[in-house]
């Protein structure tokens, strides 16, 4: 004990004024902390969990009573097992060959260094953000008899769907498997080689095993989002196939069958949280292994393989293929008229309600409201996404504070993989007036920006949280130690390392919330209809004009999107961000 002022006694530890402020700091800043954590909760309760278990109940629950014989009903239809078979094998021919495809492609664009790299980067990326229903038209453009790859008879058949999830999901692959690949420690393999392993079996014993982490949760991700693709399918499958997810649609949209519609969540719930379980416990085996592995530099050290050929070669294939070919087919029909001659017939029909007076709005007054939901949207996912990456990323002591804090990470993943018909459709049905608020929610123009936003949450969040998990510890000790308060760390430490992270979560909140369609065809109004909307509609709509404008609103879309992406992806630069 030190001697108290004028010698009046011993100053006891904590209660000097020193003692006062520090006692009070560690108070403000556990409010704050708890204050972090309160937010994004109050956001997934209000606008996510309410809206689906709600809309659960009420299909299990009649004249106050709760009825489960829908389980046994629905379960009894041989049309729902079909269409469980249906969405598993689209789930699982998707993943298998997605993987297949980004092994390549994340060697080359990951292990190596070359002239246009990060562009190459950009441009993969780009087909995890396309609007899912550009995707599935430029794929029709492809398939249609009259397409380049009619002679195939893809159109309307599974076949035809899983080229397209895998154009999809490729991005989720090359960059979670990439994202390691590019920091495993190059000796391993080296030492391996000396001693007179071949390449190959360098492969099987050193590098695969290495890899198994990130393989397993791009994996676990990729199953997820083809059990729930719902714009590809419903494009592309036409009325002769079917998953899970535009069942879940149908029976809501078409019967009022909210019973069946509730069975049918509460299956695809139970593949989502294991899809999830696995994905989160593969991935902190990921991030433990990142402690391991040296930096990008010595990544570079392996040098030049045989092996280098082949992965050129199988790039070339799947970025050609797999993307140039779907965009550039798109492109070109774009060009198209209704007449058949090429020209820009279509492009000037944009500023037309279409034949026959098929939209309420333009196609450039559906662009003007797409861009004002998506930046409405992408500020309300960087403000909650961003407070749930910055609480995830502390490793407290208690074993019941970092329980929590996984459970908080974890439980944001979930509207990834419920269906977004769900939650669009429990918007509905629960928002009239929330928490006895005299107002109907459902009427006003925030809804569908909140409704992508819990989208687009997810991405934010697995963006930006790598990269504050990889912050030194110390950094942050050193600078609470110069008498740094949490506000002033945050500001000094975690802010300026995660500046680049946070761009690429402001495109990819963007562009996912530019191209949402599930929640979104459920609550936009007919005057204030988004891009994506429109476009399914004039799909649906007899007459050429009407198909060669949704050919060109697609292509305006889709580089829309692939500019808010590259932009994103320039500014990310080299540095860490993302886990898609």
């Amino acid at each position: 004990m030190t001697p108290g002022p004028h010698g009046l006694g011993p100053r006891l530890p904590g209660f000097g004024r020193r003692g006062v402020r520090g006692v009070s700091a560690t108070h403000a800043a556990w409010a704050g902390w708890a204050l972090a954590a309160l937010i994004p909760l109050s956001f997934l309760a209000l606008f996510f969990a309410w809206p689906v278990v709600a809309l659960v109940m009420r299909g299990f629950v009649s004249d106050g009573t709760v009825d489960l014989t829908g389980f046994a009903d629905v379960l009894g239809r041989p049309r729902t097992w079909r269409l469980i078979g249906l969405t598993l094998a689209q789930s699982v021919l998707g993943t298998t060959f997605a993987l297949l495809a980004g092994l390549p492609v994340a060697f080359l664009l990951y292990r190596r260094a070359f002239p246009g790299r990060s562009l190459l980067r950009g441009l993969v990326t780009v087909p995890f953000v396309l609007p899912t229903v550009v995707v599935g038209v430029a794929f029709r453009s492809l398939f249609v008899p009259d397409g380049v790859l009619g002679f195939l008879g893809l159109e309307e058949t599974l076949g035809g769907i899983v080229v397209a999830l895998v154009f999809f999901n490729l991005s989720v692959v090359v960059r979670t498997v990439g994202g390691l690949w590019e920091r495993l420690d190059p000796r391993a393999e080296q030492a391996a080689a000396a001693l007179g392993a071949s390449p190959r079996r360098v492969w099987w014993t050193v590098t695969l095993p290495s890899l198994a982490p990130a393989l397993v949760s791009a994996a676990s991700v990729v199953f997820l989002f083809c059990a729930t693709a719902f714009g590809v399918v419903m494009v592309l499958g036409g009325a002769r196939y079917g998953t899970v997810e535009t069942e879940i649609w149908v029976r809501t949209t078409q019967f009022l069958d909210l019973r069946s519609a509730a069975v049918l969540s509460i299956l695809q719930l139970v593949v989502v949280a294991a899809a999830l379980t696995i994905s989160a416990r593969t991935r902190g085996r990921r991030e433990a292994a990142l402690h391991l592995v040296s930096d990008k530099a010595s990544a570079q050290a392996l040098g030049r393989t045989r092996g280098d050929a082949a992965a050129v070669a199988a790039t070339a294939a799947v970025v050609g293929g797999l993307i140039l070919l779907p965009l550039g087919g798109l492109l070109l029909r774009s060009f198209q008229g209704p007449d058949g001659r090429i020209g820009l017939a279509n492009y000037t029909a944009l500023g037309t309600t279409g034949e026959r007076g098929a939209l309420t709005v333009t196609v450039w007054e559906a662009l003007g409201n797409s861009l004002r939901t998506a930046a409405w949207a992408c500020a309300i996912a960087l403000v909650v996404g961003g407070l749930v990456a910055l609480v995830a990323s502390r490793r407290p002591r208690r074993t019941g504070a970092r329980r929590a804090v996984s459970l908080l990470d974890g439980l944001f993943m979930l509207p990834l993989g419920v269906s977004a018909v769900t939650v669009g459709f429990g918007f509905l049905v629960t928002l009239d007036q929330p928490l006895g608020i005299e107002y109907d929610l459902r009427t006003s123009p925030a809804l569908v920006p909140i409704a992508q936003a819990v989208v687009a949450v997810p991405l934010v969040t697995r963006t930006v949280l790598p990269v504050l998990r990889a912050i030194d510890p110390r950094l942050r000790e050193v600078a609470g130690t110069l008498g740094a308060g949490p506000g002033a760390v945050l500001r000094t430490v975690d802010l300026p390392l995660a500046a680049r992270s946070l761009g690429l979560a402001v495109g990819f909140a963007f562009a996912v919330s530019l191209g949402e369609f599930g929640a979104t065809s459920f609550l936009v109004r007919p005057q204030s209809a988004t891009l994506p909307v429109v476009i399914f509609r004039l799909i649906g709509r007899p007459g050429a004009e009407n198909y060669g404008m949704a050919l060109a609103a697609s292509v305006v879309l889709a580089a829309l999107t692939a500019v808010v992406m590259m932009l994103a992806e320039r500014l990310r630069g080299d540095h860490g961000g993302g886990e898609f």
